[in-house]
């Protein structure tokens, strides 16, 4: 995308929406026409935060002028939580927080390459992956990983790209998929990126939000990687837009100089509440608990609807569902879901441009009882969808 602007031309990154808000936009329109809406759409908690988090906010807003200002001790904090966790040292100097994960990705981007940068990731992915490598004129280079890699990269599929990438991200577990990368795999990766000179990136937004025990920092095998989590899921947090960029040492300087040129600092109400989070485990454990029952629902209703081609959900709080035989177009096939039974979903075209138009992402991050009755609305609708495809599929002439 070329525009002219002062009598010279200026080339503008050119991004795909995020078709996703699209339907949330919807989702809003019908719930103000009073319809019950199930907003399965966002990976966001219903939850809100930890009652000792809120708590501990009230008390700031009635005490402190809250300026500008870094929290030492929620880093140390951060850092404490790498050492109990993950068995790992961060310094805190190490530890940058941000605006929530996205100004992490940014910066993270930005410290390993600049315009022209290859950047590698699984497709599907996270759309801002996509978009945020084009804004900084990066290369994406998304590497199509299926059912028999469990929609992860693998180092056998880091390896094929020729030239090697001048970083990769990694998810684990992944947004859309949920899937978790194991750890004799990641080693396998951790090996190849230092041979071949490859930064890392991980986004751990998810970690601590599984179903079959622990996932680890990739810090344990790759400790010069660069780390983007947030308080935005595991923490139940996402409107207080924190987060945290764990950098190698020789690019603390630099990510600082990002951070206070393009972001200044996170909200200080943010990180009064966020250090009183981390005290707050057996509340967010319960919350896990809830996505657990709120996944087996899920697994157990969609077969009955047709939907038998699914990611194996290990981890986050996505499934991501192939509605192939129903649809070629994952985004009109989500708004006409939400007309017709209230529930919002995600559209598959967002995590990937090949192959999305035939797949949904459903959020299960909300209340159990939405989820019972978001399947009762969804076995009905998906029948007469699947009886409506067979009438059609019976009128061709063999």
């Amino acid at each position: 995308m070329v525009i002219a602007a002062c009598g010279a031309l200026r080339v503008i990154a050119r991004l795909e929406p995020f078709h996703a808000m699209a339907v949330s936009a919807l989702a809003h329109r019908l719930s103000a026409e009073g319809r019950s809406v199930i907003h399965m759409e966002f990976g966001q908690p219903s939850t809100g935060a930890p009652a000792k988090a809120v708590a501990t906010a009230h008390r700031a807003l009635d005490g402190d002028p809250l300026g500008y200002w870094e929290s030492e001790a929620l880093k140390a904090r951060i850092a404490q939580h790498y050492r109990e966790h993950d068995g790992v040292e961060v310094d805190p100097a190490r530890i940058v927080l941000t605006c929530g994960a996205s100004p992490a990705l940014v910066m993270a981007l930005s410290l390993v390459g600049g315009p022209g940068a290859r950047v590698a990731f699984a497709r599907p992915g996270y759309v801002a992956y996509r978009n945020t490598t084009r804004a900084l004129f990066m290369e994406p280079v998304e590497v199509a990983c299926g059912p028999a890699q469990r929609y992860q990269l693998d180092a056998a599929a880091l390896a094929a790209l020729d030239p090697p990438p001048d970083a990769v991200i990694i998810a684990s577990p992944a947004n859309p998929t949920g899937t978790i990368i194991a750890d004799d795999e990641l080693a396998r990766i951790a090996a190849l990126c230092r041979a071949r000179a490859i930064r890392v990136i991980a986004d751990e937004i998810y970690h601590g939000i599984t179903f079959a025990g622990p996932t680890r920092s990739v810090l344990t095998q790759i400790p010069d990687a660069l780390v983007v989590n947030s308080f935005s899921k595991y923490f139940s947090m996402p409107g207080w837009r924190l987060g945290w960029l764990v950098v190698p040492e020789p690019l603390i300087e630099q990510a600082r100089a990002r951070m206070g040129n393009l972001f200044l600092t996170p909200p200080v109400l943010s990180q009064v509440a966020g250090l009183a989070a981390f005290d707050c485990r057996d509340e967010l454990e319960g919350h896990v608990a809830t996505y657990a029952r709120n996944r087996d629902l899920l697994l157990a209703a969609l077969p009955a609807m047709g939907l038998d081609r699914i990611a194996p959900p290990d981890g986050a709080f996505y499934i991501y569902a192939d509605v192939g035989h129903l649809t070629d177009n994952s985004l009109e096939f989500a708004m006409k879901l939400l007309r017709d039974t209230g529930v919002a979903v995600a559209p598959g075209i967002d995590f990937d441009p090949v192959h999305g138009q035939r797949c949904l992402r459903f959020s299960f991050a909300v209340a159990t009882p939405l989820i019972e009755a978001a399947i009762a609305r969804l076995i009905a609708w998906f029948a007469a969808q699947l009886e409506r495809n067979a009438m059609r599929l019976n009128r061709i002439p063999l």
